[in-house]
């Protein structure tokens, strides 16, 4: 086991060493990985590989027997060897369901992490996950906990579950869920700290492929395992009342409800209209049924979260769901896809005899949009930095991502010495360890600007960002809390509205600050959110993807100007550009912008004029190529006089 955390090979992020110490986090993930298959293990598979790749040092720690069969009947394993999503290179399998001593020695090599991200799924797995953490030393001087429970509860409940799934959430620091439901689920088990964050795409079998002519019935497809729980048997019984449809059954058969579904798919009303195909769908055969069907069947009785509907968008298919789980906010009803009440026969048969009608299926699939792949694993990942990085219980029970009243806000300072002393190692940046053609205020004219950028965060040893317009942003903002925020304790109230694609606040909680992070929609200001008093707040930071536009640049300046403390700093990114008033500030009205700032109390640190209005000048042409609009991004930043 020397590749374990803390063992040889342990520590040490990518890049040149940073300057006074790596804001890496050691992470130990406890989770299934290939060659066991399921969502589940994609899951944790691509988990890894995005904290890796966000800079952190990355042990997986798997099973080499997870499930006894009598709680997992089929087919434990990929067949055929070949893994749903890449493997992560540093993997250790050497936790046995079997072998509880296995649990132990695989604790106390992990009592040298920074965090324990465990995977929790059923409730047999539970002694062997505790056992594991109480060797670690959890909840003493050992790592923190996070557990991403994708069901707090199994669908088919036992005596006991909520005992033992109580115990180990209530061991863990937090815990991330993926949904309302099952926040609720996680907080009445003892769960004291619980964040929801959308499932990310895992997706497995690759990009869609080519369809080929169809001008026959409308074919619809049930992926996945059947269990009672996914309904696909009722699913067949609508189907005997609805001409004009075929139904494709792939995957593994399980004990009742597969015996039911091949009972079903025998009935003489269903004659060559049904096939089922039992046994696991390797993912180099997704992407090809897919292309041979027109919509995808989720008839569930009941979900927690699911990715099957981002599987479909992927593929082009629109969507038949029960209104279950995350169905209801991944499915535009009418629109991409048809929402009906779980277990409701009569609605089943309606939108089967909707799906039936002539185009119908066309009007809906041509409204089906490609998912966003990226964004929502920035989210995932921001959301384990930050629960690895905060203290487990802030006074009263704050959350310090909530809206915040200021007393609460205030009290959030207080929690920052306890945060230094359990996140560890923090950066140490000194404002000579900042390049010095990282501006305060500055305009991003070329992409090999962002990039560069990019490559000088990594050098710094921040946390990788995967966009590097956004990197750019964030490490100017960097830079000020460095050279010109007047606070070597990091004790500053910071202020990030950015958004979860900005990867601002991640770095400032490596170089020792407690943001607190707020997803904005509409026009409004962080200060209106959070009621602060005046003079009250340190940083506030509004940065791409995030940023201003013209439309609110002056708002969000007017409510900065009397939040902020004296000395406290206004960091704001806004793009500039002739062709769209309310989106961007045209070059000619950026002094406007400035002397709307200085006359509220707002100094610029730095200088627009000269050289940089040149460089806005030469943005145009360099984005513009002709006739097309032309963007540059502007980042400013200003200090409360």
């Amino acid at each position: 086991m020397s590749d374990a955390p803390g063992g040889p090979g342990a520590g040490g992020g990518p890049g040149a060493p940073a300057p006074g110490g790596d804001a890496t986090l050691r992470v130990a993930l406890v989770g299934p990985t290939h060659p066991f298959k399921g969502g589940v293990a994609a899951h944790t598979t691509t988990l890894a590989h995005e904290l890796a790749d966000a800079g952190h040092d990355v042990t997986l720690v798997s099973w080499s027997h997870l499930y006894p069969a009598v709680l997992y009947p089929g087919e434990q394993a990929v067949p055929g060897g070949a893994p749903d999503v890449d493997p992560f290179p540093r993997t250790i399998r050497v936790l046995s369901w079997a072998r509880p001593d296995t649990w132990v020695r695989a604790g106390r090599r992990l009592r040298d992490v920074d965090v324990v991200v465990v995977v929790h799924v059923v409730p047999a797995v539970v002694p062997a996950h505790l056992a594991l953490l109480r060797a670690a030393g959890a909840g003493g001087a050992g790592p923190r906990v996070v557990v991403v429970a994708h069901n707090v509860l199994p669908h088919e409940p036992h005596p006991g579950d909520r005992r033992l799934v109580g115990a180990l959430l209530g061991r863990a620091d937090a815990v991330i869920v993926h949904s309302d439901a099952q926040a609720r689920v996680a907080t009445e088990v003892g769960a004291q700290r619980v964040r929801e964050v959308d499932l990310p795409p895992h997706l497995p079998g690759g990009p869609r492929e080519p369809r080929p002519e169809h001008d026959g019935p409308v074919r619809l497809l049930s992926l996945g395992i059947v269990r009672d729980y996914k309904g696909v048997d009722l699913l067949l019984d609508a189907l005997r009342d609805v001409d004009g449809l075929t139904l494709t059954v792939a995957g593994e058969l399980w004990g009742d409800a597969g015996r039911r579904v091949r009972e079903l798919a025998a009935d003489p009303r269903l004659a060559g209209r049904v096939e089922v195909h039992g046994g696991y769908v390797p993912a180099d055969r997704i992407a090809g049924l897919m292309a041979r069907h027109d919509v995808l069947a989720l008839p569930y009785r009941s979900a927690t979260a699911s990715q099957n509907v981002l599987l479909a968008r992927r593929h082009g298919l629109p969507v038949l769901a029960g209104a279950v789980g995350t169905f209801p906010r991944q499915v535009r009803d009418g629109v991409d896809g048809l929402l009906v009440a779980p277990s409701d026969r009569a609605a089943l048969v309606g939108a089967l005899r909707r799906l039936a009608e002539p185009g119908a299926v066309a009007a809906l699939a041509a409204e089906v949009r490609e998912p966003d792949l990226a964004g929502p694993w920035l989210d995932y990942v921001g959301a384990v930095e930050a629960l690895a990085a905060q203290p487990a219980v802030v006074e009263e029970h704050v959350d310090p991502t909530a809206s915040l009243p200021l007393g609460r806000v205030a009290r959030v300072r207080a929690t920052v010495a306890g945060l230094r002393a359990r996140r560890r190692p923090v950066l140490e940046l000194a404002p000579g360890d900042v390049p010095d053609e990282v501006r305060a205020t500055d305009v991003l004219s070329v992409d090999a600007q962002a990039l560069a950028a990019a490559d000088v965060a990594r050098d710094l040893g921040l946390p990788r960002a995967k966009d590097p317009v956004a990197a750019w942003a964030a490490l100017g903002a960097v830079a000020s809390l460095v050279r010109v925020l007047d606070d070597p304790t990091r004790s500053g109230v910071v202020v990030d509205e950015s958004g979860s694609g900005s990867p601002f606040s991640r770095w400032a909680r490596a170089l020792g600050f407690a943001p607190v992070e707020l997803e904005l929609t509409g026009r409004r200001a962080a200060i209106e959110v959070l009621d602060v008093d005046t003079a009250s707040l340190d940083v506030v930071a509004r940065l791409h993807p995030g940023g201003c536009t013209a439309a609110d640049v002056d708002h969000v300046v007017g409510q900065a100007s009397w939040a902020l403390r004296s000395g406290g700093l206004l960091l704001v990114t806004v793009p500039v550009g002739d062709d769209d008033p309310e989106f961007a500030v045209r070059p000619a009205d950026v002094r406007a912008v400035l002397a709307r700032a200085d006359d509220l109390g707002l100094a610029l640190v730095g200088d627009v004029d000269g050289e940089l209005l040149s460089r806005l000048r030469e943005a145009r042409s360099t984005f513009g190529g002709g006739d097309s609009p032309a963007y540059a991004v502007l980042r400013l930043t200003f200090r409360r006089k």
